[in-house]
């Protein structure tokens, strides 16, 4: 067995039973599988939805030492893509699923892409640099080595206008304990070390590609999208009016039908 093949830490997913469409769902960083239960319900007569925990996420086996984040979940999530699936992704999920999708033998039946965290597909747009900024103050609390801060400073800018001191204790501890996951995703989110951008990649991908975004989410998230959408050669770029960036747990109606007629299995 390949080196990389044995590191792969075990998966642990969940199916959401329902109508002849298959839809693979991947969670946000921090997250895990069953925050789709909402939108599959809303889908249940379509689809059936299957969500993996990603890897170091809920019930799954941690990432490996010393190995890209990115690298590992794409490796690790790959198995559960099959021909003839919808892919949706959401966050970190999105970029993910966005990779998946460039790297399978033939394109998923249609992607949606809710809120990639993608920031090297924001380049040259003032929004990137602004918002560089604002993360700076994570990286550097990060450096310091207090995580309980840290993880305060990434709620504030990513947790949808929940207030952190809302969560139960064991929820910030938890939240805590992750945050290293968050800094090691700084080479593929913000160097793009997959070179998913490079040129001509983006342009291949020839399938109906949604990319949903809360109308009230971080500023950052629109000049994203625009990025990638100017590329894409079949997205369409949707807004779900009153949402933040945890828009599959608020607004999972929404969400669903954004998907469902995106997919054309509505």
């Amino acid at each position: 067995m390949p080196r990389d093949e044995a590191a792969l830490p075990p998966i642990f997913h969940r199916s959401f039973d329902g109508g002849a469409a298959r839809v693979l769902a991947l969670h946000c960083g921090l997250g895990q599988s069953g925050m789709w239960k909402a939108v599959a319900a809303e889908l249940a007569s379509l689809a059936t939805l299957i969500a993996p925990d990603l890897p170091g996420h809920g019930r799954s086996g941690a990432f490996p030492e010393g190995r890209d984040v990115h690298d590992v979940a794409t490796q690790a999530l790959r198995p559960f893509l099959a021909p003839g699936m919808h892919l949706v992704g959401h966050s970190f999920g999105a970029t993910v699923a966005l990779r998946l999708a460039l790297e399978a033998p033939e394109p998923p039946a249609s992607l949606t892409l809710i809120e990639p965290v993608f920031f090297a597909a924001a380049r040259g747009h003032p929004l990137h640099d602004s918002h560089r900024a604002q993360e700076q103050a994570f990286l550097d609390t990060f450096a310091s080595g207090d995580m309980i801060e840290a993880a305060r400073c990434f709620n504030h800018l990513w947790g949808g206008g929940m207030p952190r001191h809302s969560f139960p204790e064991k929820a910030r501890q938890d939240m805590a304990a992750r945050m290293p996951f968050v800094a090691a995703t700084e080479p593929s989110l913000w160097q793009d070390s997959q070179a998913m951008l490079a040129p001509g990649r983006l342009e291949a991908l020839n399938c109906p590609v949604a990319l949903i975004r809360g109308a009230g989410t971080v500023p950052v998230i629109a000049a994203i999208h625009a990025g990638l959408a100017s590329r894409l050669p079949r997205a369409r770029d949707i807004t779900i009016p009153g949402a933040g960036h945890m828009v599959p747990l608020t607004h999972p109606k929404d969400v669903a039908a954004a998907i469902s007629g995106m997919a054309g299995f509505s």
